[in-house]
């Protein structure tokens, strides 16, 4: 990821040095290689990058260079989410040394008159959400007509969550834009179409897709039913040392919740994340985590994306995401600047085809494993439940095989009316039964599958035990 190209090598200010010394960065990551030297020629530019790559210091260092401290508005910075919007600031603050520059950060959730109050101080650049951006403009606390920089980060993200349309508002109010500067880690034909509506003839970088936006890491999937998924993940996190970090995705607010209240009653130190929350809420528990107070965060996609942590080494997909993209951003989260990283994928049978789909689009080495044992004197925290769902058939049927031939139990009506009498049944709760030499199979379905299993535990069948097992 990291290249031999050095920031001194660049006629940088010496203050920016001082901001990139104080981070201990001495080589530029191949973005940063590519896009900072056409954006400080005041060129429009479309980069690609995934999460971690270092792109904010990408657009940040050539968008501080040409920005002056006289408390006048000279670049405008969107972000998807009030979260990755406070982290651009942070880090763009932390970038410019002693610049003098004002960042300020304006997005909802936070109080509005203070966030006024500091506008009409005199800011240089601003770093916000588009909603917040256009109701400071429609105030007139915002004056589109004074910047002349304009960046847009995780383009991709902007369009899945509907923003587009604002986004065009704030671009055409700005009379004297005169660069554009866009990020995306995908690039949908909706992104290329909006792109050409708004930039000028802007340059294209895009980076080799599997060295760019697929982190090297370890991938892992494991085969599971739903009924099971709360009992793997407890596994995994088993498996974290103190100094590990975890993110755990799940595609609803509702299972971020009820995982996290059901891994907490088992005393797992961790939090859940989603848009429900308020800003202080999210903060705190940003900074908590940040700060290594807690290891695990359960989170849906959107809430993550303010996550900017390097130091997280296992990434858990509870759930397979809906959108494809979505999977990359999410593994992005490990394996950041060139550190190892894993990450598991939880699937179910219906999660399957969706996984397939994505190792197919993105070619990408996933490992099918089981889940790890337990370690020396480790005890489970979640029990195993018995998950009949994953056998059964599309019918709903499980597959029972009887380790006795129909010479000794019966023909198939003597069969069904034992299963019938044994478990007080509907005849409709089971299936086909056929004849396999010395094995009888019988398909029951999947709400009485249980009852017939310890049925035949529990009585004879023909005055003989017989043994079952379920087979696919």
């Amino acid at each position: 990821m990291f290249t031999n190209t050095t920031f001194k090598s660049w006629d940088l200010p010496e203050t920016l040095h001082q901001g990139l010394d104080s981070l201990g960065w001495e080589f530029a990551t191949q973005v940063q290689k590519d896009t900072i030297p056409i954006a400080r020629q005041g060129l429009d530019l479309i980069g690609q990058a995934r999460t971690g790559s270092g792109k904010t210091a990408a657009f940040g260092i050539p968008i501080i260079e040409s920005c002056s401290p006289k408390g006048i508005l000279q670049a405008l910075i969107l972000a998807p989410t009030r979260e990755l919007a406070s982290q651009v600031s942070e880090e763009l603050n932390t970038i410019q040394g002693d610049s003098g520059l004002v960042i300020a950060t304006v997005y909802g959730g936070t109080d509005l008159e203070k966030q006024a109050r500091k506008l009409q101080d005199g800011v240089d650049i601003i770093v916000g959400t588009h909603g917040r951006v256009m109701d400071m403009t429609k105030r007139e606390f915002i004056d589109m007509n004074s910047p002349s920089i304009f960046c847009l980060d995780e383009a991709d993200r902007m369009l899945d969550m509907g923003f587009f349309p604002d986004i065009m508002w704030i671009v055409e109010k700005m009379s004297n834009r005169s660069q554009t500067l866009l990020f995306s880690a995908t690039f949908p034909q909706e992104i290329i179409d909006a792109a050409n509506e708004f930039m000028n003839e802007p340059e294209f970088i895009l980076t080799n897709t599997e060295e760019l936006d697929i982190p090297p890491i370890d991938m892992y999937s494991v085969s599971i039913g739903r009924t099971n998924k709360l009992w793997a993940l407890s596994r995994l996190l088993l498996r974290m040392s103190d100094e590990d970090q975890t993110i755990i995705f799940c595609n609803t607010k509702r299972m971020v919740d009820l995982a996290t209240q059901r891994l907490k009653k088992k005393n797992f130190e961790l939090e859940g994340l989603h848009g429900d929350l308020n800003q202080n809420q999210r903060e705190r528990i940003l900074d908590r985590y940040k700060n290594g107070e807690i290891s695990t965060i359960v989170a849906t996609d959107v809430a993550a994306r303010g996550i900017d942590v390097d130091g997280i080494t296992l990434v858990v997909n509870y759930d397979i995401p809906n959108d494809i993209d979505s999977f990359i951003h999410r593994i992005g989260r490990t394996g950041r600047i060139g550190r190892t990283g894993e990450a598991w994928s939880l699937v179910s049978k219906d999660d399957s085809p969706q996984l397939s789909k994505i190792i197919a689009t993105y070619n990408l080495d996933i490992i099918e494993s089981s889940i790890p044992e337990l370690g020396k004197g480790q005890s489970e925290v979640i029990n195993r439940q018995e998950d009949y769902q994953e056998t059964s058939n599309v019918f709903g049927f499980v597959t029972l095989q009887l380790d006795a031939s129909s010479d000794k139990i019966g023909s198939s009506r003597d069969i069904l009316n034992w299963f019938v009498s044994k478990i007080k049944c509907d005849e409709l709760a089971i299936g086909d039964i056929s004849f396999d030499g010395n094995t009888t199979k019988v398909e029951i379905h999947t709400s009485k599958i249980g009852l017939a299993i310890k049925a035949l535990d529990k009585h004879d069948f023909n005055g003989m035990k017989v043994k079952s097992s379920i087979v696919n």
